[in-house]
Formats: C-alpha cells, sequence, structure tokens
C-alpha cells in the first residue's frame, strides 16, 4: 500500500503533509486559511454563538481536521487540539510551536496525534477523564481546536552575477530525524490536576495509523495570517450553554408553529352548565 509523506515543522522545522484531494466545504475560516472538522469524511455543521464558533461532538466517533491554504504563498500552521500541539503534543506560543506546511492552495487532513517519522494515532471524542490531555496531566484547555498560520518569508532575488550562475543554489529543505514523539501509552499516566468530567467532551489518543512525514526549515513572517478557534461540545453542554435548543423546546416551538387563532364558528362552552 502506497504511503503518503506530510511536512511538520518543528520550531522552526516543518514536515509535508499529502494532499487531501477534497473539495473544500463550509468552514470557519479567514481570508487565508480554512478549518474544518471531519466525521466520516464529512464536516460537522458550525454554530457561532456567545462570540465563538461551536460543532456538536459525537461521542466516540473519530475525526480529522481539514485545513485549506487559501493563498498563493507556502504557510506554516501551528495546530493544538485541547491545547496540544498535533505534532509533539507539547503546550506553549504558537510562534514557537512545530508546524504543518501547507503549499499554495493546498489541502490537508490530520488525522490524530504524530507520534514518530512513521505513524500517528486518530483523534477521537471522548470525555474529559479519557482524554489525552487527561492522561499528559495537561487539562487547561479542553474542548477546543485552534490553528494559527504563518507566511514563508519571500527572499529578494539574488543580483545577476555571471560568476554566480554556475553556482548551485543552497537549499532552503534540510531533512532531519524523526519528530519528537509524545509519551510512551506504556507509562504511567501523570495525576491531573484539577477534577474532570466524565460526561464533558474532549479528544483522546486512538489507534495507531500510517502517516510519513520529513521535516524541513523555513523562514516564516513573524505575525500570523490567519488564527482560528473552534470549540467542541456533546449536545447536553450545547443545550445548556443555550448554542442548541432542547429537543423538548424544538417540539414544543414546531407546535407552536401549527398554532392558528380561529377554526370553525362557535360560541365559548359554559363550565358552570348554564346555572
Amino acid at each position: 500500500m502506497k504511503t503518503n509523506t506530510r511536512t511538520l515543522c518543528l520550531i522552526g522545522m516543518f514536515v509535508t503533509l499529502s494532499l487531501s484531494g477534497l473539495s473544500p466545504a463550509e468552514a470557519i475560516t479567514e481570508s487565508d486559511l480554512s478549518l474544518e472538522i471531519l466525521v466520516n469524511g464529512q464536516p460537522l455543521r458550525e454554530i457561532a454563538a456567545r462570540n465563538a464558533t461551536y460543532v456538536e461532538a459525537i461521542q466516540h466517533a473519530e475525526y480529522s481536521l481539514r485545513l485549506r491554504n487559501r493563498t498563493d504563498r507556502r504557510m506554516a500552521v501551528a495546530l493544538a487540539v485541547d491545547g496540544l500541539n498535533t505534532i509533539d503534543a507539547k503546550t506553549g506560543s504558537a510562534s514557537k510551536a512545530s508546524k504543518w506546511v501547507l503549499g499554495p492552495w493546498e489541502t490537508v487532513t490530520i488525522e490524530g496525534w504524530q507520534i514518530g517519522a512513521d505513524n500517528a494515532r486518530k483523534f477521537f471524542f471522548t470525555s474529559e477523564d479519557k482524554s489525552y490531555g487527561a492522561w499528559l496531566g495537561k487539562t487547561s484547555n479542553l474542548g477546543v481546536i485552534e490553528a494559527v498560520a504563518y507566511r514563508e518569508v519571500i527572499p529578494p532575488p539574488p543580483p545577476r552575477s555571471p560568476y554566480l550562475e554556475q553556482e548551485k543554489k543552497d537549499s532552503s529543505r534540510m531533512r532531519s530525524g524523526e519528530p519528537s514523539a509524545p509519551q510512551s501509552a506504556g507509562k504511567a499516566a501523570p495525576a491531573p490536576a484539577e477534577s474532570l468530567d466524565e460526561d464533558i467532551a474532549a479528544t483522546g489518543i486512538g489507534r495507531k495509523i500510517d502517516n510519513r512525514v520529513t521535516r524541513i526549515q523555513m523562514q516564516l513572517e513573524s505575525n500570523p495570517a490567519a488564527h482560528l478557534r473552534l470549540r467542541y461540545e456533546y449536545r447536553q453542554q450545547l443545550v445548556h450553554l443555550g448554542v442548541l435548543p432542547s429537543s423538548e423546546e424544538e417540539q414544543a416551538l414546531a407546535r407552536r408553529e401549527r398554532a392558528t387563532g380561529f377554526d370553525d364558528f362557535d360560541f365559548a362552552p359554559d363550565p358552570w352548565g348554564g346555572k
């Protein structure tokens, strides 16, 4: 079976991702970048509410993240799930994070946590207490997916010189060993610093999949070109937050939509029976 090669960025170093080959769908979007959560290849519906963008998590479902570079420039994207970098599970600033590289107009799909140069482990919706963040003892940012994109710096053209035309140009790509991987799942999990909920959504680290990566070096602009954030919750929490109506409320509202003021002409019934 053919293995796709993807691109990661480790604090100034990047690894190349395979093209998804999928046409863009509706997604949370800034002018330079779009982000979608996919389940079974289909994007989850996004809901704007409370000055945020929400999606409804599906319990135990595996999911992936689709990024689209909407420019003619190569860019690197820092991508975090539950506050953990999807490449090395580290926390910190987006500017210093390891990043995924997207070519001009490229669409890529990130399916899980990158645990080595050849493999990743799938994202899936689970509870806070069973999440990857809980296993790592990093639970401050559960329920959030964030992408921050930086454009590649375009170097000025070199001066024309007859003495240099035959010289080989230095390549901006440098290959090195595999990216640092998260802790082995065989080790004991650190104790979480706070009480976690078994009914609230978070992301787990699931089955192993093939996902070959290689690292390259890039020079990036200091200011981000796009900054996107999605929040995911199970339906019960979305109802509690007022992002979605309850099913009982939906039924009641549907009944009220069918209400009319008049039907057939008649007189009002007398509860006293004429006495």
